[in-house]
Formats: structure tokens, sequence, C-alpha cells
């Protein structure tokens, strides 16, 4: 897609730190990094979500993901790393292009868990959602 920033990056449009790359996905670092080694693993495909990937497409992204994490333990040494996608404008995608970012974490980097990203517990029991789900 023309007008889209990670577009252009897998083009070779804009520059990028590029760490991997294979047939269906590209990872660079993030020019906006919230760590050392602050990784985005994109896929080539221009989808806004990952509901928009096939079966097959999420595995290849995954297993792109995996791979990115293996790379920043054995070149970085982190204690543990974040990884996460921000789904939707509400949570936080500020591109319209899939990323999943994954953040290695130092035991004193003063950065939270998932759980800290969103404090917001439903009224209802999980029974209760688990049925509305079901239904």
């Amino acid at each position: 897609m023309k007008d889209c920033l990670f577009c252009r990056i897998i083009e070779r449009e804009i520059s990028s730190e590029i760490i991997a790359e294979d047939e269906r996905t590209l990872t660079v670092l993030d020019v906006h990094p919230r760590a050392e080694g602050h990784a985005l693993v994109l896929p080539k495909r221009h989808v806004y979500a990952i509901l928009d990937l096939s079966d097959e497409e999420v595995g290849e992204v995954f297993r792109a993901v995996k791979r990115t994490t293996a790379l920043l333990k054995e070149k970085l040494h982190p204690d543990g790393f974040t990884i996460g996608i921000n789904h939707g404008e509400t949570a936080g995608q500020a591109i319209e292009h899939l990323h999943v970012h994954v953040i290695p974490r130092w035991a004193d980097d003063g950065g939270g868990s998932l759980h800290s990203v969103v404090n917001n517990p439903p009224a209802a029991t999980p029974e209760q959602v688990a049925k509305k789900i079901r239904s």
C-alpha cells in the first residue's frame, strides 16, 4: 500500500534497521524503542490486523516472532520479553499495518506486565462472560 509506512519500509523506500527477513515477514528495530532491541515483526502483505491474516500467515508471523525472540535472547541477554500487538486505534495501534512488538526486558527496567496496560475489570463474573461468548 503506497501510503503505509511499514509497506514503504518493506519495499525499501524508507530505510530501517532490518534484523531478520524471510519470504513473508520482515523484522526491524523500532525507531522509538521502549528498550534496547525493541523489534517489530511485520507481515510483508499489507493487513490491518491479525484477523486479516490466513491461519497459515498467522503461523508464519509467529514463527518469525519466535526466531526474533531467540535472536534477541542470544545477542542481548535480556531477562525476559514482552511480546504484543496493539489491535485497533483504541488499543494504541498507530500504524494501520499489523506489527508484533518484541520487547526485551530486564529486571530493573521499570516496566510492567501486560496486566498493567488496562485496568477495566468487568462487572460480570467469568462464568457470565463465558456464557455470553459461547452463546
